[in-house]
């Protein structure tokens, strides 16, 4: 607290008015002693007592001290003051005489500082709501109750009749945080009501789409996200994490989020479990645990604290600005969010229900073949498998359990084929789809803006990202035996119904009556971005014609006429799995993980692919070492570095590596350093969740330019689809999916594709192409 200036802000009667009410309900004083304790806190204000330190003994006036002994004694000690006096002796004067002097020592409490910071709470709502002047940005964070599970994501969350908001807390300007106990009865002040929907006040908050739909489902508004800030988002464009603790720890905030939060909403954001000690209750109140109450709202404050701090950090238009490109596209982002994709029901219904009887079928066939008790548990299987192959059984994942069938007998195959079926865990994803269905029967919330250190978006409950691929020829009918549950015919007309059930998935995902799904993607958009970057003209003259860069790659390794280089070729094969594992400068392993040796390729075949790749595409690999370079001598000497690939910029700016693609975003990596002659930096262990070095090098940073590039260039057709008034769904990888009218179908497809294959803003020469169908339910074409 700087309390020296304060209450010069207000008139006198304004300032002992809101002192005697607050005083009144913190100590239960009359107004008269309420009185005299506000002209005493007056005083300490004006001698600059410091009230961050209220347990500390501070040297006071001696009229200040006998008034604090006086109010002390007048209440019986209730407000809590430790008063000392310390007496000095020294030698002085001209003769030499002994003088002593008195220091007076005054301490406050932690209960009298409470109820002083909440006097300065009050009085700067009163400034705030009666000041002339506009505000300008609103901080705000909530604290909500819910019977749905907020990882069903935030619509979801607020499609309730339980629903509500606990708490609001929320600064003016960056001024001092105020609390409004929306659950004892307070409300939020009509001068911040008029503030939520205002479109010249910036609303801020840290991750912005929980409030503002929470807030919006309050006030029964949809809240629109064009005045909205999310200060997650733009720390997560500096490659720090998305959470706002971990955010706050890795910023080295002098304030962190109070660690108690996670208890607190426990108790008090969720359901609670009926037992006898509680009387048998579901929720708990404010009534029920004060003290915890209280701390749930100084949690609230700090919050906004927190959320100031790191806007103050990272909000920072020259480290890290936001081009008027990537604030549309986040509006639009929020937008598609809010207005959610259909999902079929029935289909995810039945599904769950097949999917059941189907397991139970499996487990009935593994139980009857080995007599295990649970054959579904890891444990009782390899005991068996080793009984029946005569050796130890380390391991059942995927490519082990396929090793262990080869040469095994009938009994043992059939075993394990079962037990791939039963651990098909795709099929769960239609749980996850009913579970977070709304009642609009939509799903929202599919995508996070900038989840990913390139840009790129985040799956997020069904993880679109991740959806099995779908081989059969016959979906059409198996939607229709799954919406008419017929399980004997599924199964009899496709025999596993697991698999089958896995790749209906994607049809899970419907366009609303009359209309139908647009799908377009780009076609090999990463292949295409690297060919423009690096110059390699041959590549591009490839995806300006033709498009077959894998008969071409292939053509070019082993000298070969590409005419030749049919679809089922071997040669075609190998230009493949090279196009896929060798761009960001993968090596013979790279190869084997995408199947190299199980194709029958020997070590010297591979190396021979990879050096035949690497001679036909010399400046990919020059762009490797190019990028690599500039990189660590922007780490070592603090300059700008310049390459004429893609007009790339690589400074070093407050310890972060940053890298300019040509849209003109930023790719950030924090704390960049070079050791041992290794490029470094700090980023979130994706598993550990853990702040820690991460290694990285010239093919792994053209990776990250690459992907970074081809979501601009998603991004920017996504905004181009946008304009031209077609409903994007939702969006996978380099893929949109709209929905649009059926009768107006055609049409559609056409100018989407034709938008995908118009020239990028920042990469007019970059030959790009979109592919694309329509269907009645999404689909892999």
């Amino acid at each position: 607290m700087t309390p020296k200036a304060f209450t010069n802000k207000f008139t006198k009667e304004t300032y002992i008015n809101i002192a005697i009410d607050v005083f009144s309900r913190c100590f239960n004083f009359d107004a008269s002693f309420s009185l005299e304790l506000a002209k005493f806190v007056d005083s300490l204000f004006s001698n600059n007592f410091d009230f961050s330190k209220p347990t500390m003994l501070q040297v006071v006036e001696a009229e200040t001290y006998q008034t604090a002994e006086a109010l002390s004694n007048s209440c019986n000690k209730k407000i809590g003051f430790t008063l000392t006096e310390k007496r000095n002796t020294y030698k002085g004067g001209e003769q030499g005489e002994t003088i002593i002097t008195t220091d007076y020592l005054f301490a406050s409490s932690y209960e009298f500082t409470e109820a002083v910071k909440l006097l300065q709470q009050e009085l700067e709502k009163y400034r705030i709501l009666n000041a002339n002047e506009e505000i300008k940005i609103l901080s705000i964070d909530i604290e909500t109750y819910s019977d749905n599970e907020i990882t069903n994501g935030v619509h979801n969350y607020v499609d309730t009749p339980n629903f509500e908001i606990l708490l609001f807390a929320y600064s003016c300007d960056g001024g001092s945080v105020q609390l409004v106990d929306l659950a004892q009865g307070e409300e939020i002040p009509a001068k911040i009501l008029d503030a939520l929907t205002d479109s010249n006040i910036i609303k801020t908050a840290f991750n912005a789409s929980f409030e503002r739909v929470c807030i919006g489902k309050h006030l029964g508004l949809t809240l629109d996200p064009s005045q909205w800030h999310c200060t997650q988002i733009r720390a997560l464009m500096l490659g720090l994490p998305a959470s706002l603790q971990s955010c706050g720890e890795v910023l080295k905030l002098k304030h962190k989020k109070l660690r108690e939060g996670a208890e607190l909403i426990k108790y008090f954001s969720i359901p609670c479990k009926p037992t006898k000690s509680n009387g048998g209750r579901t929720r708990n109140l404010p009534e029920h645990a004060p003290d915890k109450w209280a701390q749930f709202k100084r949690y609230c404050i700090r919050d906004v604290e927190v959320e100031k701090a790191i806007q103050r950090k990272v909000c920072n238009n020259t480290l890290n600005p936001v081009t008027p490109f990537e604030r549309a596209l986040y509006i639009f982002d929020q937008t598609m969010n809010d207005k959610g994709v259909c999902i079929d029901s029935e289909l995810a219904n039945n599904a769950i229900r097949m999917n059941d009887e189907a397991q139970d079928e499996l487990f009935a066939e593994m139980q009857e073949i080995t007599n295990l008790e649970n054959p579904n548990s890891p444990v009782q299987l390899k005991q068996w498998l080793s009984s029946k192959l005569g050796r130890p059984i380390q391991s059942l994942a995927k490519e082990d359990a396929k090793e262990l069938a080869t040469g095994a007998s009938e009994d043992v195959k059939r075993v394990l084929y079962l037990r791939s079926m039963s651990s098909k865990t795709s099929v769960k994803k239609y749980e996850a789809m009913t579970l977070a269905k709304c009642s609009d029967n939509k799903l929202h919330d599919l995508l996070q803006f900038y989840g990913a250190k390139t840009g790129r978006w985040a799956g997020r409950i069904v993880q679109v990202h991740n959806l099995p691929r779908n081989s059969s020829k016959d979906l059409a009918l198996a939607r229709e035996l799954v919406k008419k549950n017929d399980f004997e015919l599924l199964e009899l007309t496709f025999g596993n119904v697991c698999d089958i059930l896995s790749q209906l998935i994607r049809t899970a995902f419907i366009a609303k009556e009359n209309y139908t799904l647009c799908v377009c993607d780009f076609s090999a958009i990463e292949a295409r971005v690297i060919a423009w970057l690096a110059g390699e003209e041959w590549r591009l003259k490839v995806f300006r014609g033709s498009g077959r860069i894998y008969e071409a790659s292939a053509a070019r390794m082993f000298g070969v006429d590409e005419k030749t280089i049919t679809h089922d070729s071997p040669l075609r094969q190998k230009g493949k799995i090279a196009e896929l594992a060798l761009g960001y400068e993968g090596g013979a392993n790279a190869l084997k993980i995408m199947g190299a040796d199980k194709m029958g390729l020997s070590d010297p075949e591979i190396a021979q692919i990879v050096s035949g790749w690497r001679n036909s595409s010399p400046n990919i690999v020059k762009l490797w070492r190019d990028v690599e370079r500039a990189a660590k001598e922007a780490i070592l000497s603090d300059r700008i570095i310049k390459l004429k690939q893609g007009g790339l910029i690589f400074r070093k700016t407050s310890n972060i590596l940053q890298i300019k693609l040509p849209s003109g975003r930023l790719l950030s990596y924090p704390l960049a350093k070079i050791v041992d002659n290794k490029i470094c930096y700090m980023s979130q262990n994706q598993t550990t969740r853990q702040w820690v070095d991460t290694e990285t090098y010239g093919g792994k940073l053209v990776e990250n330019i690459v992907q970074a590039i081809a979501r601009d260039c998603l991004g920017e057709t996504i905004l181009r689809v946008d304009k031209k008034g077609y409903n994007i769904c939702f969006h996978v990888h380099d893929e949109i999916i709209a929905e649009v009218p059926t009768d107006e179908s055609a049409k559609a497809l056409q100018d989407i594709k034709n938008i995908f294959a118009t020239p990028i803003t920042f990469a007019p020469d970059l030959p790009l192409k979109g592919e694309g169908y329509i269907t009645p339910y999404y689909l892999k074409d």
